[in-house]
């Protein structure tokens, strides 16, 4: 069997701006793609609900356009550091290329493998590709991490502007002989009994193509109203492209220089910059979604859990509309309005008293756009304690946001009609007072401040 490359794709399901890809067409040899659905390396967190579903169509369109260009992706799972080192026996492999990611996992996943296969005498190489700015590269001038956003940002935007994105290649030559792959169908990575996956066929088109389409359509049509009406979740004046970044479906290069080219810049590219600023943060903080990043947070007196409470916040049954009309947007579609994730983050934070870290695994399974990073950083945010955190005295009235952000109730009659004046039946009781939870948070929220006296 002739000499080949392997492109070990993870979170970077493109062609397009794939330093990866690129370095293994440098060699001039047959490249074999590969995916490995790893669910058994120890720390890798299992793919949520979602998330299985978006990646089953992410690597079909993946498949589908290696082919066109006269390659192929292998699929298989397992624990990624034999996996790979088993496709690179069978293919007999000369080189393995990736593009690195930041999680504790898997960068000791990484490294293990990248130092196994040098001593076995195969090529192993990573590279930069899915965050503008590496976490290392961004300091205080103290020489450590980034705690604040702002000043973070703009130590970002000091450094060297994020390189030009590489042209997604013409033809990929393949292996003459392939290697056994899995049947993505096998993977079971869809619903079924029951099939809950409606909404988000009606709603998303995942791959390559349809995120460079959808970023042309926002860069033409809403990027100019951006700053005005991003915080109205009816406008439909957002991006869409959390989950496209989250698959690597388009690259955060991409979006960076095509938006400066179309004008545009200031709050949209500081949102990639918050973005980022998770990344850092997950780096230095690889426990993110399990560990208070404050460490006096842990002396927060969470009340023993109320099932009813949760199941109502999960369900979209509490009785506040704003509340209610997100959850049932996230159900529906996998995805929710980031103004209103904050709204239903704090309220059940800060309302009902339960703790970010199980509001955080229910984003996990229901959202097409969770990653490591940015899930846990976000919720750690609106709790109060994570890095820049929002003070926990700021506690969202969804009511008032709701006046504030939907005034003609466009969302929330779309999502929870039963809210519209013109409704045929009364709309719920709310299960709490906000008014009183209110208070009582920051009766609890008293222990922590007297904590970080201590």
């Amino acid at each position: 069997m002739p000499p080949s490359s392997i492109v070990w794709f993870r979170d970077d399901l493109r062609l397009a701006d794939n330093p990866a890809l690129r370095a293994a067409l440098d060699r001039d040899e047959p490249v074999i793609g590969l995916y490995v659905l790893d669910e058994e390396s120890d720390g890798i967190r299992p793919l949520g609900g979602a998330s299985r579903w978006w990646l089953h169509h992410s690597l079909a369109s993946l498949d589908a356009r290696l082919r066109e260009r006269g390659g192929s992706l292998v699929l298989r799972r397992g624990r990624a550091g034999r996996v790979v080192r088993e496709a690179v026996a069978d293919a007999g492999a000369t080189a393995v290329f990736w593009n690195r990611r930041y999680g504790g996992a898997e960068r000791e996943v990484d490294a293990d493998l990248k130092g196994a296969l040098r001593v076995e005498g195969v090529e192993a190489a990573s590279f930069a590709a899915s965050v503008l700015f590496e976490p290392w590269t961004v300091k205080t001038g103290a020489g450590t991490h980034f705690s604040v956003f702002t000043p973070f940002w703009r130590a970002c935007l000091a450094l060297p502007a994020p390189r030009a994105p590489l042209p997604e290649p013409r033809e990929i030559p393949g292996a003459r002989s392939a290697i056994a792959s899995d049947r993505l169908a096998d993977w079971g990575l869809l619903p079924h009994d029951p099939d809950w996956a409606g909404g988000l066929r009606e709603r998303w088109e995942p791959g390559e193509p349809a995120a460079r389409r959808r970023l042309r359509e926002f860069l033409r049509d809403d990027l100019d109203g951006y700053d005005r009406a991003r915080d109205e979740p009816a406008a439909g004046a957002t991006s869409l492209m959390s989950p496209r970044l989250r698959w690597g479906e388009v690259s955060p290069h991409t979006i960076w220089h095509e938006a400066v080219e179309a004008g545009g810049g200031g709050r949209f590219l500081s949102e990639l910059g918050w973005r980022e600023f998770a990344w850092h943060t997950l780096f230095h903080a690889p426990d993110l979604a399990t560990k208070n990043l404050r460490p006096e947070f842990d002396a927060f007196p969470w009340p023993h859990l109320r099932p009813s409470h949760l199941t109502s916040w999960q369900q979209g049954r509490t009785g506040i509309a704003l509340v209610d009309a997100g959850m049932r947007e996230l159900w529906q579609t996998g995805y929710m309005h980031n103004r209103v994730r904050m709204v239903t983050a704090s309220f059940l934070i800060k309302n009902l008293l339960i703790d970010w870290r199980r509001g955080e695994q229910w984003f996990w399974d229901t959202l097409v756009d969770a990653d490591v990073a940015n899930n846990p950083f976000n919720w750690q945010w609106v709790a109060g304690s994570g890095a820049d955190a929002a003070p926990y005295f700021r506690i969202f009235n969804p009511e008032l946001q709701a006046q504030k952000f939907d005034p003609r109730g466009e969302y929330i009659a779309h999502w929870a009609p039963e809210y519209r004046d013109d409704a045929s039946a009364a709309p719920p009781e709310p299960i709490v007072d906000l008014g009183e939870t209110r208070r009582a948070a920051l009766d609890a929220y008293e222990q922590v401040k007297r904590a970080s006296r201590a």
